[in-house]
């Protein structure tokens, strides 16, 4: 709710991330339902007897105050409103992928609440122990919507129906084509592509070709980004 023209109160949000600011503030990025990514000033939220301590904590979610009209708002209060189980083991580094994409490909200000929703339900499913290929790829699919890139997977780029036996090549921005019509794009089979359009990730095949050409999308829109979260997992397998 807006109570003047430079002060939201009560806004549904998630703190994506924290950065200390002096010696006793805190920058905060913030995901907010109706107001999208946005950076606040946490004065004060490192002192011991801060209130702000106790409360503010990343996947879980908050209701947030600020003002400001500036790049970066001061927050003015902050409540947690529970309900969400910790993220542990795996779920946690799939939490942090899921925020540092969303820091990274989404404008400033730009409000998505479908994406809010979806990262709320992700967090929900992954605090359960869901397997966390279902999870990352029906975000992931759901950011580049949002973003204007959505994929189309049941027809190829002639809008042909995909076929479930036949190979293709995802090209970016173009969508499916067969693999006998050029080299360009990440190699698929028509199935792994209609699996991806309807979330059944039970085929171990499906899950590492979604993998491999969501990972190629993605790379392309980060414009050469690197994902830090990305070479945690690696190391983690390599170890």
């Amino acid at each position: 709710m807006m109570t003047g023209k430079q002060r939201i109160d009560g806004a549904a949000a998630f703190l994506l991330h924290s950065v200390p600011f002096s010696e006793t503030s805190l920058i905060l990025e913030v995901f907010a339902r109706e107001h999208g990514r946005l950076a606040l000033l946490a004065r004060g939220a490192r002192r011991p007897r801060s209130s702000l301590r106790g409360v503010l904590h990343a996947f879980q979610p908050l209701e947030l105050s600020w003002f400001g009209g500036g790049e970066v708002k001061t927050l003015a209060k902050a409540e947690w409103l529970g309900g969400l189980p910790l993220l542990v083991g795996s779920g946690l580094l799939v939490g942090y992928y899921l925020n540092e994409l969303l820091i990274k490909l989404l404008p400033r200000e730009d409000p998505h609440p479908a994406l809010f929703d979806a990262y709320g339900s992700a967090l929900a499913v992954l605090s359960r122990g869901a397997t966390e290929a279902a999870e990352l790829r029906r975000f992931e699919k759901i950011l580049l919507r949002e973003l204007g890139y959505g994929l189309r997977l049941d027809r190829d780029a002639h809008g042909r129906p995909i076929e479930p036996q036949r190979s293709y090549r995802y090209q970016v921005e173009r969508g499916a084509l067969p693999a006998e019509e050029g080299e360009a794009g990440q190699r698929v089979t028509g199935k792994t592509l209609l699996d991806l359009a309807g979330d059944n990730y039970a085929d171990p095949r499906t899950q590492a070709e979604a993998k491999q050409l969501m990972r190629a999308l993605l790379a392309h829109y980060l414009e050469g980004q690197p994902l830090q979260t990305r070479r945690v997992f690696i190391d983690l397998q390599e170890f």
